[in-house]
């Protein structure tokens, strides 16, 4: 299964984004959205608390993420708990942010380009001049 590894900007904010070609979608990394939404210090934290406060995002986590790897910036492969836009829009749901609907539609924005570029390859190699 080869991955595509990718960053996206969200107001200058690094996104990272893993294309999965078997399942054919986008997972997000959720500490990085998390990251944009809140502009919390401490993401580790704000995530466990966001757990413990949505029971039901709580009960669904374990399925609605998954581990991919990334390199980080000490050149190691680290894994980060992912979720595709499903997953990402439910997390979205449960943080108290005037940043959501815009992140949902840079999301959306992101979604399109993919079927775009699905439906016509040629907008690809576009896209990279």
């Amino acid at each position: 299964m080869a991955n595509e590894s990718i960053i996206k900007l969200f107001e200058g904010k690094k996104v990272r984004v893993v294309w999965d070609e078997e399942q054919e979608k986008y997972y997000f990394a959720v500490q990085d959205i998390v990251q944009v939404l809140t502009d919390s210090a401490d993401i580790k934290q704000y995530v466990k608390r966001l757990r413990s406060r949505d029971k039901e995002l709580d009960s669904v986590w374990g399925t609605i993420c998954t581990p991919h790897q990334f390199v980080s910036t000490d050149g190691k492969k680290h894994a980060v708990n992912c979720s595709d836009l499903q997953g990402i829009f439910r997390i979205i749901q449960s943080i108290p942010s005037k940043k959501a609907e815009l992140v949902k539609q840079w999301l959306a924005e992101l979604g399109q380009m993919r079927i775009d570029q699905m439906i016509d390859p040629e907008l690809t190699f576009q896209m990279a001049a």
